[in-house]
């Protein structure tokens, strides 16, 4: 009869997705809170009461008998022995046509003042698809930057990091992209923002007509880490709606750093030893989940564009490093070339799409090796040239590498709001190619 019981009570719990359970607290410690009574999984909401109301939180981890809680807002407020309820099994938010145009923070609750978000609801913490069901990436996606469609072509469903430091045109880069794509859903993930760059972006970069196929979610650098850790998975869970009604959706988050950054903060609160710069080793599992939740799936795609900074300019960061081999490809912005005015700040030799052999022409593919290859000359003896040591006739291909060096120079510099088409990016760049040297 007990047993009976028991396995009736664990399908009601199956079912309802919900646990009334009780609990208090009995510790607060930095970034976590420690309380009694809670027999939950990892992952588990719960709310405790404070002197200002309520405080979310979720359960990270459980020792000697103590559940270990992280705030998913600031726990001001929270006193010894305050009751802590368990709410539902996980964070779920809204999806569907209803997110488009809307700002929302990093638990899918609006902020930008225009009521309740209308849809259905999805758990965050969802699955890769099957590598056997995934579509092939095939079809190129435009993204209105000459540079990337011509030179550094993106696939349908292929993921690409933006590896850049910072004040070398990363949120403008973005914000053309958004405006210039070919996909027909953008999500943009701003974590970690400063809040003054949210509007901007909103208003500024994205502008109206930006807005109309895009849902942003917000989560600034001043919110615990665990929301901000949760507002990436927000904006993958609306992605993964939207792919699996057969979209082609675009993703960006700035950064993918900062969503490491916030699970280092998790990780370590949590009691994980730190490894290497201080990650512990959940991030190092953290990170492919993410990446591989993007893709192409059986039906539509998520082109994911992750922007991920590299500390003092360097690319051998640890993140950086897992990051360049977990992804397709990755476009690297040069300080150098911002310091020059030269907008976007694309290093293209340094940069590679591992799929564009997959989705461009034969032409298409051997006029951006000419091009590529008359870059490869310039840089090569840029010193010797800007010295004045080089003497006209020394190197025939070096000569008429400078002679385009000024037409290369006006390919890959685009003003911002000027962007150009698929079909007229590569053919400006066919042209150029015809003038390289062979």
């Amino acid at each position: 009869m007990r047993g009976l019981k028991t396995e009736t009570m664990r399908r009601w719990v199956a079912a309802s997705d919900v646990v009334r359970v009780e609990g208090r607290v009995t510790r607060v410690a930095g970034l976590t809170i420690e309380a009694t009574g809670l027999e939950l999984p990892v992952g588990a909401l719960v709310e405790l009461d404070s002197h200002g109301g309520t405080v979310q939180a979720e359960v990270v981890g459980f020792a000697e008998g103590r559940a270990r809680l992280m705030p998913l807002h600031e726990p001001a407020g929270v006193a010894p022995g305050a009751r802590v309820l368990a709410t539902s099994g996980r964070l779920r938010v809204p999806v569907g046509d209803g997110v488009l145009g809307r700002v929302l923070d990093g638990l899918g609750a609006p902020l930008d003042g225009r009521g309740p978000v209308e849809g259905p609801r999805v758990p965050v913490d969802g699955r890769a698809p099957s590598p056997l069901t995934r579509g092939l990436v095939d079809a190129p996606v435009g993204t209105g930057i000459r540079a990337i469609d011509g030179l550094l072509t993106l696939g349908r469903g292929q993921r690409v990091g933006i590896f850049a430091g910072s004040g070398v045109g990363k949120s403008t880069l973005l914000g053309e992209i958004v405006k210039g794509t070919t996909a027909q859903v953008c999500v943009v993930a701003l974590i970690g923002e400063r809040g003054r760059e949210v509007r901007e972006f909103v208003e500024h970069t994205l502008g109206a007509e930006g807005m109309r196929r895009t849902v942003v979610v917000a989560a600034t650098s001043d919110t615990p880490p665990l929301h901000r850790l949760r507002g990436a998975l927000t904006a993958v869970a609306m992605a993964e709606h939207f792919r699996d009604q057969g979209k082609d959706v675009l993703l960006v988050m700035d950064s993918v750093t900062r969503y490491a950054f916030a699970a280092r903060e998790v990780g370590l609160a949590a009691g994980e030893p730190p490894t290497t710069r201080g990650y512990p080793p959940s991030v190092y599992t953290l990170l492919p989940k993410l990446v591989e939740r993007l893709g192409t799936g059986a039906r539509g795609s998520i082109t994911g564009l992750l922007t991920v900074l590299v500390e003092g300019d360097d690319l051998q960061d640890p993140v950086a490093d897992i990051l360049r081999s977990l992804l397709d490809g990755h476009v690297v912005l040069s300080r150098r070339l911002a310091e020059r005015a030269h907008y976007p700040s694309i290093d293209v030799l340094a940069s590679v799409s591992r799929t564009m052999t997959q989705v461009v022409s034969p032409a298409h593919r051997r006029a951006a090796q000419r091009v590529r290859e008359l870059l490869a000359t310039l840089e090569g003896s840029r010193d010797l040239v800007e010295v004045g040591a080089y003497r006209a006739g020394t190197n025939p291909r070096l000569d008429q590498a400078l002679k385009l060096q000024d037409g290369a120079r006006r390919f890959l510099q685009q003003g911002a709001g000027a962007a150009v088409p698929f079909a007229r990016a590569v053919a400006e760049l066919e042209a150029l190619a015809e003038k390289a040297p062979a």
